[in-house]
């Protein structure tokens, strides 16, 4: 995931029975192929270069972490933890919030949800049948990543109108040094996995 150009897409597959997704950059290039593994009493997810899956970028695997919150470890081809993305719990009932660290398990971005009401709303009709087909063209929720230390904002992800609420557009909005892209990337990915499956 080296030189990538924004604003990259994540598209999610429907005619798989795995969760997974192509994230593409603006060029319309393959930047990974991330997929999540069933029937897994861990979730563990690897992100591969392509579709062909013969070549295994990252792995993210899920550990426990402070204060009982579920967390992600980022995994390299070495065997290196990179960094981590936690949920934080309670907090995230309403409005999802993830926290990710780097290497050092030093907090680096807070990942924010923008509106509860767009959830609330997306997953209730989800439930409606046929309707349920039809939300993800209706409520499109929106997530901000932002620098722990002072707030401002580094990338936001957007849920992009489409038929099953598949396609994803991240979009950079100031520079981070590439480890870092490397981490928000990996812990958007992870989250909208999880996110997905919530509803």
């Amino acid at each position: 995931m080296q030189n990538i150009q924004f604003p990259i897409n994540f598209k999610f597959k429907i005619s798989t029975i795995s969760n997974d997704f192509v994230a593409t950059d603006a060029t319309g290039k393959t930047v990974a192929y991330v997929r999540q593994k069933m029937f897994k009493l861990k979730e563990s997810v690897n992100v591969y270069t392509d579709e062909s899956r013969t070549q295994i970028l990252y792995n993210i695997k899920a550990d426990k972490w402070l204060d009982w919150s579920t967390a992600y470890s980022m995994i390299d081809p070495n065997g290196k933890v990179i960094g981590k993305v936690a949920r934080k719990g309670w907090r995230s009932m309403w409005k999802a919030e993830y926290h990710i660290v780097d290497q050092n398990n030093q907090p680096q971005y807070i990942i924010k949800e923008r509106s509860a009401m767009t959830r609330f709303l997306d997953g209730l009709l989800g439930e409606v049948p046929v309707l349920g087909f039809f939300t993800g063209y209706l409520f499109n929720p929106a997530y901000d990543v932002t620098v722990v230390s002072n707030g401002s904002p580094v990338v936001e992800l957007v849920k992009e109108p489409s038929f099953f609420g598949r396609k994803f557009s991240l979009n950079k909005i100031s520079e981070i040094d590439q480890d870092d892209k490397i981490r928000v990337m990996l812990s958007l990915m992870m989250m909208i996995l999880l996110e997905r499956r919530r509803g």
